[in-house]
């Protein structure tokens, strides 16, 4: 497969770029740092650090994230534009891998209404692009914008186009979420089809989640042939976000029997990560999220707390500690059952003889139902009831 090792999948992570487009989610100079440590930490391969152009506080932050990155290769995103990858070469100066990242509109609708351009012109502009950037560094990255919109043979030219002009890394986008899992492994299966060069560059694929799709979308672009993902932290990103990093990684972790791919991240600091992320771009996680929230290893249902205590795969299909949260958590509440209320009263290292026992379970059972939330102390008072009886 050329530079598609057969197994490998890249990471390419675009939180500080995609996502902090994120409505409302603006990081600082420090803060972009801060996250970059992160994942450099946690084997990131690519981190998207900016759009140079943009502002002079990108560029000053793509600058910044390419002096303290010593493992991963920095990125910059840049327009079909000279000027916009002149940007990119001088923000990513002080980094020790670098890439550029080139785009453009390949949809009728944007070329139509966004561009202003004939297809013939995108074609010239992609050339030029990845092109010029190639003068400045080996390691360059094109993406077709709205791609999953485009006109497929238009896509295969515009694909060829690049690869031709010096490309090691060509994306698809699916920008506005739109395509569905069996749709998007046809458009990539045409792609290697139609293609020359394909099997000879990276082919990567940049998933939005305006159906709740792109995790799917990224899983079955891997299974069609691609060896990089783009995503984000906790799914940060435009609208509904971007492929969640954690759901993409674990799902390969995890499905290895039917997804029989590695990456080179350490998941032990996904929960660490998803946390600062969440932090600093005022974004809460989801109580419900996959992988990262607060309940991924909660129970509360007798059944589910019985199954755990006896054999935690009974109810969960990875280990807390292998994303690097502290551990599976039992939730008191009105589901909860006899087992459960038993292992919570030797934590709280209070015994009770077995009549007072079912006494105070069902104390405990009426209690619950007049609350949400039980706290330990609250247990404790009821069991006390009974070993002073």
């Amino acid at each position: 497969m050329g530079t598609n090792e057969p197994s490998q999948v890249l990471i390419f992570d675009t939180t500080l770029r995609d996502g902090e487009q994120a409505p409302g989610a603006a990081f600082d100079i420090e803060e972009k740092v801060e996250v970059a440590r992160i994942l450099d930490d946690m084997k990131v391969d690519i981190i998207e650090a900016g759009f140079p152009i943009s502002s002079k506080g990108d560029f000053k932050s793509v600058q910044s994230v390419s002096k303290v990155v010593e493992n991963a290769t920095v990125c910059a995103l840049t327009r079909a534009r000279r000027g916009d990858i002149d940007a990119a070469v001088e923000a990513l100066a002080g980094a020790k891998r670098k890439r550029i990242h080139t785009f453009i509109s390949t949809s009728a609708l944007h070329m139509k209404h966004k561009l202003n351009m004939t297809p013939d012109a995108v074609l010239e502009a992609i050339k030029d692009s990845v092109s010029y950037a190639r003068q400045f560094c080996d390691d360059v990255e094109w993406s077709c914008e709205d791609g999953t919109r485009s006109d497929p043979e238009f896509l295969w030219r515009c694909f060829e186009t690049a690869i031709k002009a010096g490309a090691s890394t060509v994306n698809i986008a699916d920008t506005v979420g739109y395509i569905l899992p069996a749709e998007f492994t046809a458009l990539i299966e045409g792609l290697y089809a139609h293609v020359p060069g394909m099997e000879d560059v990276r082919f990567s694929v940049h998933c939005h989640d305006d159906l709740g799709l792109a995790t799917a979308n990224s899983l079955a672009a891997i299974s069609a042939g691609a060896r990089q993902v783009e995503c984000s932290i906790n799914g940060l990103g435009e609208r509904a976000g971007n492929a969640s990093l954690e759901e993409v990684v674990m799902t390969l972790h995890t499905r290895q029997n039917v997804l029989p791919f590695s990456t080179n991240l350490d998941t032990t600091l996904l929960t660490t990560a998803s946390k600062v992320v969440s932090d600093i771009s005022h974004f809460p996680v989801p109580p419900n999220k996959a992988i990262v929230g607060s309940n991924a290893f909660a129970h509360e249902s007798g059944i589910h707390q019985h199954g755990v205590i006896n054999h935690p795969n009974t109810y969960e299909i990875m280990t807390p500690e292998v994303v690097g949260a502290t551990g599976s958590r039992l939730v008191m509440g009105r589901k909860s059952g006899r087992h459960a209320f038993k292992m919570k009263l030797e934590e709280l290292s209070c015994h009770l003889e077995l009549d007072y026992f079912e006494k105070a379970f069902m104390d405990f059972k009426d209690f619950a139902d007049t609350k949400k939330k039980i706290s330990d102390d609250e247990i404790l008072n009821i069991a006390n009831k009974y070993q002073q009886a």
